[in-house]
């Protein structure tokens, strides 16, 4: 038989002395004393002085209402900006294959879409934008960029197969759609159709970003708005 093990004693907590605990109150009691000494001399002085307390009362008004007006006036701004927004293609061309996706984020957002957000990376499950239009319906976008624009590869059905297989199911989608400054393969229109998705080539881009129509007048056969809107 194996011989068994004394069991092994932890180090017990040593609890502060007595002696310890009253330093600490008296510490603490000091430091409370010290912040009500310096509150009553502050009222004293106030009291005593009742124009900085006017003036104190002004400038935090003042303050108060110079803040609420500039955030007024960037909500306004930022709302005139969305709402302006334009790209021409070669503009859209340029950009990074990411900001690409901040682009038509920006663009449903001009459109009414406020809580259009961009969630391209890894893990997105073929989803680059998500938003809900004014009819409350649920947009699942993935966004295709090409930098060659129409010359460069077309976009294929694995990709329409791909953000189909995740768009509804998690997501939620009403409108399933793949947008791209390119091209689709001539495959695509036909799959699309049969899986109830719309493409947004680089024509109907172009219409959408330069425009003030939003993609639900653009699209075909968009479904019906949300019961209650």
């Amino acid at each position: 038989m194996t011989a068994r093990r004394p069991p092994v004693r932890r180090p017990r907590k040593r609890r502060p002395s007595k002696r310890q605990q009253e330093n600490q109150l008296l510490v603490l009691a000091g430091g409370c004393a010290a912040v009500l000494a310096v509150l009553w001399a502050l009222v004293s002085w106030l009291a005593a002085n009742p124009w900085a307390l006017i003036l104190l009362t002004a400038a935090a008004l003042v303050g108060g209402a110079w803040w609420a007006h500039r955030r007024q006036q960037q909500r306004a701004w930022e709302r005139a900006r969305q709402q302006g927004l334009r790209y021409a293609l070669p503009q859209l061309d340029a950009l990074h294959h990411r900001d690409f996706e901040y682009a038509v984020r920006d663009l449903m957002r001009r459109d009414g879409c406020t809580d259009a957000r961009q969630i391209g990376g890894a893990g997105d499950n073929g989803a680059d934008v998500l938003a809900t239009d004014p009819m409350g319906r649920t947009w699942v976008i993935q966004c295709k960029h090409r930098k060659a624009g129409d010359q460069g590869s077309a976009v294929g059905t694995p990709d329409l197969q791909r953000v189909n297989g995740t768009a509804r199911q998690l997501y939620g989608a009403d409108v399933v759609l793949v947008v791209t400054n390119g091209r689709f393969s001539t495959r695509c229109a036909p799959l699309a159709a049969q899986l109830h998705m719309h493409l947004a080539d680089r024509r109907t881009l172009a219409t959408w970003a330069s425009g003030g129509r939003p993609l639900w007048e653009l699209l075909p056969k968009i479904p019906a708005p949300r019961k209650g809107r």
